[in-house]
């Protein structure tokens, strides 16, 4: 499948995927992120349940703490 991931074309082999797989492949799994797929913005309770299909559009931003 392919997807808009942060604004570039990425491919999967699976023809879809929860977020929380999805994070898994992206090896983000265990970092505090932000997730918003096909527009709208998703509770971390929701990661599971939620699918990426083909054609979806996902941002994901990393949340980093700094002083």
């Amino acid at each position: 499948m392919k997807v808009t991931l942060n604004g570039q074309e990425k491919e999967f082999d699976d023809s879809s995927l929860s977020v929380t797989a999805m994070l898994a492949r992206l090896e983000l799994t265990g970092h505090p992120v932000l997730v918003e797929l096909n527009g709208e913005a998703l509770l971390k309770s929701e990661f599971d349940d939620r699918e990426v299909a083909d054609g979806s559009i996902v941002e994901i931003v990393r949340m980093v703490a700094g002083g």
